[in-house]
């Protein structure tokens, strides 16, 4: 497996390739979930290319950017292990320069949800991509359904731009006890443990709902909100797989998603019913 840390050697290294090519575009600390999409890519791509970068651009002025966690060493030996066949860990100054085009997500997908507490982070998840599968040039790209709003963005952004590149959603990962895996579970304490598993205790809630023929989604929301107690909500949203806020639950077209700050950490989670 090559260790790629520059665009000039990364340029090079494609230039080389025969065959299909698959990107998993990462900001490190990887876990099973990451995992989970290498393995993917490396069976349905001859070359996998598995990119580590914590994107200044998507994180807000009061974010944990400089505290993100990063486990280089780990990360490159998780991606050998797997099967990828190159790391991409280039620096902020290789990947971003003084004047640029603006690349702006929609306003309709990136201003509600995760939008609406993080304005601007889907611009800066757009610009990186943008140049990650330029560089890369991948037939494929691998993300996991958790960032749900963020494939939806992703998938907008590849069929209005005319980009030659398939987006592959691959299923959430859970710990044993049902705890959605997430970079920043690292900083939960141990206090807080117990307290994260409410999130994905109240949309386990809402599909037993559901598969006991409740489809009011008002009536879902309220149980969750109660399951979710004590924790600081910022939102339970119940919406289609365009994002439109919906009524009534419609199988097959439904997410149901939620964000929460367990202790100093903010949690997302969704399911897709």
């Amino acid at each position: 497996m090559k260790v790629i840390k520059s665009v000039d050697e990364l340029r090079e290294y494609v230039a080389g390739l025969n065959g299909s090519i698959g990107l998993v575009p990462t900001m490190g600390a990887l876990h099973e979930g990451h995992m989970s999409l290498i393995k993917r890519a490396v069976s349905e791509s001859k070359n996998v290319i598995v990119s580590i970068f914590v994107n200044p651009t998507q994180f807000l002025p009061d974010e944990d950017l400089h505290k993100y966690p990063r486990k280089e060493e780990a990360d490159i030996k998780i991606c050998e292990l797997c099967g990828a066949s190159a790391v991409f860990m280039p620096s902020a100054d290789d990947m971003y320069f003084e004047n640029e085009p603006c690349v702006i997500a929609p306003p309709k997908f990136a201003s509600i949800l995760e939008g609406k507490t993080r304005p601007g982070h889907f611009d800066g998840v757009l610009r990186v991509l943008t140049k990650l599968f330029n560089l890369t040039k991948a037939n494929r790209a691998y993300f996991g359904k958790k960032d749900a709003q963020q494939l939806l963005i992703v998938k907008n952004m590849v069929k209005t731009m005319f980009l030659n590149i398939e987006i592959i959603a691959c299923e959430i990962i859970r710990e044993s006890d049902g705890l959605a895996l997430s970079s920043r579970n690292a900083y939960l304490k141990e206090i807080d443990k117990c307290n994260a598993l409410r999130l994905s205790r109240s949309l386990f809630n809402a599909s037993n709902m559901i598969k006991n023929g409740e489809t009011d989604a008002a009536k879902i929301k309220e149980s969750m909100l109660n399951t979710l107690e004590p924790l600081e909500v910022d939102y339970v949203a119940i919406v289609d797989r365009e994002f439109n806020e919906i009524s009534n639950i419609k199988l097959t077209d439904t997410i149901i998603l939620v964000a929460a700050k367990v202790g100093n950490t903010r949690l997302i989670d969704n399911i897709w019913i």
